[in-house]
C-alpha cells in the first residue's frame, strides 16, 4: 500500500506541473459553469414570463460532465504509462521493489484523485442551486448523480491506464482510449435497440445504460458492480501489459 501511495503522490505532482492537466481541468469547469448559468438563467426567464416554475435538478451538469470526460480522460491518462515506455523509465521503475500491479494501481489512483478534485469543485453548482430553489434540491438524487460520475470516472481512467500500458506513443494511447470509450458508451448498446429487447447482453455492457439508471436516482447494486468490475478489468489488463513488457 505504501508503494501505491508513493506512486499516486508522484502522479498528482506531475499533473499539477503539467499544462495539459490545467487546460483539461479548466475547460471542464468553464464549459460546465457556462452551461449551469445558462440553464438557470433560462429557467428563471421562463418562470418570469409564463409563471410556470420548472426548477433545474441536481443532475444539471452531471450529464454534460460525462460527455466532457469522454474527451478529457484520454488526455489525462495517455501519458501515464506511455511516457514511461518512451522515456525508458519503466525499466527503472520495475527494478525498484514494487510489483506491477502496485505500479498500475498507483498510476490510476493518482489520476483518479486529480479527477476527484475537479468533481469536488463542481459541487458548487448543486450547492448554489439549493439556495436558488425552494424548498431545495433533492439531496438523494444529487448523491446518486455524484456517485455515478465518480464510478464512471474511475472506470474511464482504469481503461485509459490499461491502454496507455500497451503504447509507447501517448497520442496513439489518446486516440485508442477515445475510440474504446465511445464504443463502450455509445456503440455497444445499439444492437439492443435494433433487436428491440433481444440484445440484453449488449444493453448490460453499455456504460451509458448503467449511468442513466443512477442519474435518475436509482442506485442498483448491479450498476455499482458493473463499474467496479470494469475498473478492475482495466487495472488487470494494465498489469498484464506491464508484466509482458518486463519479460520481453
Amino acid at each position: 500500500m505504501r508503494n501505491i501511495w508513493t506512486i499516486a503522490r508522484r502522479e498528482i505532482r506531475l499533473y499539477f506541473a503539467s499544462p495539459v492537466a490545467y487546460i483539461v481541468g479548466l475547460l471542464i469547469l468553464l464549459i460546465s459553469g457556462i452551461y449551469f448559468v445558462l440553464v438557470v438563467f433560462l429557467a428563471g426567464q421562463s418562470a418570469y414570463t409564463s409563471g410556470y416554475t420548472s426548477a433545474p435538478g441536481p443532475d444539471l451538469v452531471i450529464g454534460l460532465m460525462v460527455f466532457l470526460f469522454l474527451f478529457a480522460v484520454p488526455a489525462l491518462s495517455m501519458r501515464l504509462m506511455a511516457d514511461e515506455h518512451r522515456n525508458g523509465t519503466l525499466e527503472l521503475l520495475l527494478t525498484a521493489p514494487i510489483h506491477e500491479w502496485e505500479l498500475i494501481i498507483g498510476k490510476w489512483l493518482g489520476s483518479f484523485l486529480f479527477v476527484l478534485i475537479i468533481i469536488a469543485i463542481t459541487l458548487i453548482y448543486p450547492l448554489a442551486l439549493n439556495r436558488l430553489v425552494t424548498p431545495g434540491i433533492d439531496q438523494g438524487l444529487m448523491l446518486a448523480n455524484y456517485l455515478a460520475i465518480i464510478l464512471v470516472a474511475g472506470a474511464f481512467l482504469a481503461i485509459g491506464t490499461a491502454i496507455s500500458s500497451f503504447f509507447n506513443n501517448q497520442f496513439a494511447a489518446f486516440f485508442a482510449t477515445l475510440v474504446i470509450l465511445f464504443f463502450l458508451w455509445i456503440v455497444i448498446g445499439w444492437p439492443s435497440v435494433v433487436m428491440q429487447g433481444g440484445g440484453s447482453i449488449f444493453d448490460y455492457l453499455s456504460m451509458s445504460r448503467h449511468f442513466s439508471s443512477m442519474q435518475s436516482g436509482v442506485v442498483a447494486l448491479s450498476d455499482i458492480v458493473y463499474y467496479l468490475s470494469l475498473t478492475a478489468l482495466g487495472l488487470f489488463l494494465g498489469t498484464v501489459a506491464v508484466e509482458v513488457r518486463r519479460w520481453k
